[in-house]
């Protein structure tokens, strides 16, 4: 505990911030070894996310010497005088931890520049790829995490979030630094007023003629409103309602337990403001905007769709809107296989890639090396990537130019999804009829999640050591037909930790490791054909999901 007291002190000595100075004093004078212990005993880690962590003082929290350590090691990877974009959005510290970051590689004999209010993540991805001469970019954000959280994103020329091995160069390069108060930081930078440049592409994409579509619509307190309602005026949408009580960013945000439309009770104000008003749509972002989250009002009430069903109506929509036989669509290999049989039926080029949209955005990278590793498709190299997705809400839209943003974009996703619910509309329909047309087209691919939390993180091992040793020969009343080791080198794509069972009839299961929480995370699908009514199909196929929920958990237990 001596050694943790000492590298408390030398902290302190350096930490430029008075607030996070205070903490460490009253933690050092109270004798708290367990929070001492708790922010010296490890540091974050700075991998192919950045950085993400709660604020606090000490290594293993969020703060401004962590940033100023970050900044230093990034720019030891770049190219003397390059120029580096940095955005920030409206979580506590944002502002501070940017200014900071622009210090330090202006220091380093970097360009950097800095948005001059909080933005959506996807105005800083775009941007960072729109010049020649911007080598990187940094996005402080901590997405959809508790309000106690911060994070610390980059991405690199191409405008997608880094992938191995840079990461891990960084990362050493990070620990290669010094005391930041010897660090030479610099001061005056150029500063960027707006998202005029990402409203201008966004207005390109192809949309359709309709725009009779009422929409409700939530940022989660984040800083996706003003861009989004810009987009929509742009592309000539009426002006979505925002919720009144979720339409300011606020870094606590006081009107959900966490900041995640996904999560239950996130989207309930919206819901009823749609009930109240009418609406055809429910549209929410999350807080940095990136997320795109849907509900729509059926027979017995509104429902969210869930992100494989957004991405099968996304994907239709994009493929109908651009041409060529050399357009791909990527998903990863814990989405629904559904997109497989849309790009058959389409004639168009699908691959699949790691979870993370990095790994999307890399499966359609024709510059190949090792940021092309993360997905695999025959023909990568002359491929357009116009549409990819991940079943966790996150997706990019293009034109027949390629993708718009090569990460998640939350705006450009809403736009397209007001334009199907419009189209859809003229018709007198809906999008609960249109994802009935696909299951009758496509089979429906019926899709849920499973999390099982531990406290102990060597069960997650023992578990899947276990399947490894002996994979279920059945799962859910569905033989197993094959098993892979996603560890080892599977279909072109690099080794990660998970499991995956392709079930008779199409089904599937894939249980992995989540990469920030201590869970197994498992993604279900079952696949049925439509030759009956399609309400019968759709009991069958959450009594089959059912099953599978009920024969993993026990195979994990």
């Amino acid at each position: 505990m001596s050694d943790l007291r000492a590298r408390a002190e030398e902290w302190l000595e350096q930490d430029p911030d008075p607030g996070t100075r205070a903490e460490l004093r009253a933690i050092l004078d109270a004798g708290d070894d367990a929070a001492l212990a708790d922010r010296f005993g490890a540091r974050l880690e700075f991998g192919t996310a950045g950085l993400r962590g709660e604020l606090g003082a000490g290594p293993n929290r969020m703060n401004r010497v962590t940033v100023m350590r970050a900044a230093a090691g990034l720019a030891a990877r770049l190219p003397a005088g390059g120029r580096v974009i940095i955005g920030f959005d409206a979580r506590h510290g944002s502002r501070r931890f940017a200014d900071d970051t622009a210090a330090v590689l202006s220091g380093a004999g970097l360009r950097p520049e800095v948005f001059a209010d909080p933005v959506p993540t996807p105005v800083l991805a775009h941007f960072t790829r729109a010049f020649d001469d911007i080598v990187a970019g940094v996005m402080v954000t901590a997405s959809h995490n508790p309000p106690r959280d911060n994070g610390y994103k980059v991405y690199w020329a191409d405008g997608a979030q880094i992938v191995p091995p840079t990461d891990a160069e960084i990362s050493a390069a990070i620990d290669a630094v010094g005391r930041v108060d010897e660090l030479p930081l610099g001061a005056g930078w150029p500063v960027h007023d707006g998202a005029g440049l990402y409203l201008d592409a966004v207005s390109s994409l192809r949309l359709g003629g309709d725009r009779d579509v009422s929409i409700v619509y939530t940022p989660m307190h984040g800083v996706g409103r003003d861009v989004l309602l810009a987009a929509f005026d742009r592309a000539g949408f009426p002006s979505p309602i925002v919720v009144p009580e979720q339409a300011e960013p606020d870094p606590d945000f006081p009107t959900v337990e966490f900041p995640n439309p996904e999560e239950p009770g996130a989207l309930d104000l919206a819901l009823a403001l749609a009930e109240a008003r009418g609406a055809d749509l429910v549209i929410a972002n999350d807080p940095d905007a990136d997320r795109c989250a849907v509900a729509v009002p059926g027979p017995s009430g509104w429902r969210a769709l869930t992100g494989d069903e957004v991405g099968g109506l996304l994907a239709e929509h994009v493929l109908r809107h651009t041409s060529g036989d050399d357009r791909l669509v990527v998903t990863t290999i814990v989405s629904s296989s559904l997109l497989r049989s849309i790009a058959a039926a389409h004639r168009v080029r699908f691959a699949e890639s790691l979870t993370g949209f990095k790994w999307i955005m890399k499966a359609g990278d024709a510059r190949g090396g090792s940021g092309g590793r993360g997905g695999s498709s025959p023909h990568r190299e002359h491929s357009r990537l116009v549409f990819g997705y991940e079943e966790a809400l996150g997706y990019s839209v293009g034109d027949d130019r390629g993708v718009l943003v090569n990460d998640k974009d939350g705006i450009g996703a809403a736009l397209a999804v007001a334009a199907l619910a419009a189209d859809a509309k003229r018709d007198g329909r809906t999008l609960l009829d249109l994802l009935d047309a696909q299951a009758r087209r496509y089979g429906l691919h019926a899709t849920s999640q499973l999390s099982v939390r531990v406290d102990d993180l060597s069960l997650i091992t023992a578990a899947m050591t276990r399947l490894r040793a002996d994979p279920p020969r059945e799962l859910g009343g569905r033989r197993v037909e094959s098993f892979d080791d996603l560890a080892r080198p599977t279909g072109g794509l690099p080794p990660t930790d998970g499991l995956r069972f392709r079930l008779a009839g199409g089904s599937r299961v894939v249980i992995r490791p989540s990469g920030t929480e201590p869970k197994l995370k498992c993604y279900l699908e079952v696949v049925l054909p439509v030759d009956e009514d399609i309400a019968a199909v759709r009991a069958r196929a959450a009594s089959g999901l059912e099953a599978l929920r009920a024969d993993v958990s026990a195979a994990l237990a």
